[in-house]
C-alpha cells in the first residue's frame, strides 16, 4: 500500500527524533546558562519546598499536557517537554506511541495538581508520547494538593527555594490572608527573610507605641498603610519598574526602605523620605543600569 509505513518503523524513527529533540534542548539549556530550565521537577522536592499539606481526591478531568511540570520518581528519566532523557526508555515508549498512532483507549494518566501545576504519579511515558505527537490534553485522575505559596506551570527548578523561603515567610506572617493583594515576588531569595525581619520590627516599633500586645493582623495592616502602600504607589504612579526591567515591586520597595535607611544614617537624620532615596536609586541606577541583588543600590 502507498504510504503505509510499518508500526514498529514509525515507532523507532519517532523515539529517535524524541532523543534528538532531548539533546538538543540539553545543549540549548546549558549554552543559555540556565541547565535547571530544561529539569522535569521532582514532586518530592516540590511538596517539600511549599508545604503543601491538604490533599483532595477531584477525580476524571481533561488536563492540558503543557501543563505536566514534574513527576514521582521520574524526574530524571525525561526533560522539561517530557523527551526521554535514557536510552533505555525505548522499548515502552515505543509501545504506547503504536497504541496511540493506532486511537488505541489507554487508561487515564495518574496525576497530582499543586496550583497550576501538574506532576504525575503514573503514565509517564503516555505523556510524553503525548507531547511528542503533539496531543494538546489527555485524560487524567487527578489529586490536589492545596498549598498557601502559590505555584504556575511556569515554575522551574530554579524556582524551588523562592516557594521555600514564601512560604517561612507566610508561615511567620499571615501575608496571603491579611494582604491577599499583594503579589509576594522577588528576585533574590534572601528577600523573603529581608521583609519579614523587616515588617516584624515594624511591630515592634508599635506595640512599644502603644504600650500593648499588638496582633500579626494588626501590624501587617499598620505596615501596609503606612509603609509599603504609600511608596508602592510611587512605583506606580513614576514608572519606576520601567527602569528596572526583570524587577518586582516588591523588590524596588525593599531597595527603597533599605536605601532611606542607609542615608538616613549617613546624614543623621531620621526624616529621610522615600521619596529621596527613590530619587537617590534611579540616579544610580541609570548609571548602574540596575540595582544590585540583596537590596544594596
Amino acid at each position: 500500500m502507498v504510504g503505509y509505513i510499518d508500526p514498529n518503523e514509525q515507532s523507532d524513527r519517532d523515539f529517535s527524533r524524541a532523543r534528538r529533540k532531548a539533546f538538543l534542548r540539553r545543549v540549548g539549556a546549558y549554552l543559555r546558562g540556565d541547565p535547571g530550565s530544561n529539569q522535569l521537577l521532582s514532586f518530592d522536592e516540590v511538596k517539600g519546598a511549599l508545604g503543601a499539606i491538604q490533599q483532595v481526591h477531584i477525580g476524571l478531568r481533561e488536563v492540558p499536557v503543557a501543563k505536566i511540570v514534574g513527576s514521582v520518581g521520574r524526574h530524571r528519566d525525561f526533560d522539561r517537554a517530557f523527551l526521554p532523557s535514557k536510552p533505555e526508555l525505548g522499548t515502552r515508549w515505543k509501545r504506547i506511541d503504536q497504541l496511540m498512532h493506532q486511537d488505541q483507549d489507554l487508561p487515564p494518566v495518574s496525576l497530582y495538581k499543586i496550583g497550576d501545576a501538574y506532576f504525575v504519579n503514573d503514565g509517564n511515558h503516555r505523556v510524553s508520547v503525548a507531547r511528542q505527537q503533539g496531543i494538546e490534553t489527555l485524560d487524567a485522575d487527578v489529586v490536589e494538593l492545596r498549598s498557601r505559596v502559590p505555584v504556575d506551570s511556569a515554575l522551574t527548578a530554579g524556582d524551588i527555594l523562592h516557594k521555600l523561603e514564601h512560604r517561612h515567610l507566610l508561615e511567620r506572617l499571615p501575608l496571603d490572608r491579611v494582604l491577599p493583594e499583594i503579589k509576594v515576588q522577588f528576585s533574590d531569595v534572601s528577600d523573603y527573610r529581608r521583609l519579614a525581619n523587616f515588617i516584624e520590627a515594624h511591630g515592634f516599633r508599635l506595640s512599644q507605641l502603644w504600650r500593648r500586645y499588638v496582633s500579626a493582623e494588626e501590624v501587617l495592616r499598620d505596615w501596609y498603610e503606612f509603609s509599603y502602600r504609600p511608596i508602592a504607589e510611587m512605583i506606580r504612579e513614576e514608572r519606576i519598574l520601567d527602569a528596572f526591567p526583570g524587577r518586582t515591586e516588591l523588590d524596588l520597595y525593599l531597595w527603597i526602605v533599605h536605601h532611606r535607611d542607609k542615608l538616613a544614617l549617613e546624614a543623621r537624620d531620621e526624616k529621610i523620605s522615600p521619596q529621596a532615596a527613590k530619587d537617590d536609586i534611579l540616579k544610580k541606577g541609570r548609571r548602574r543600569r540596575r540595582p544590585f541583588a540583596g537590596g544594596q543600590p
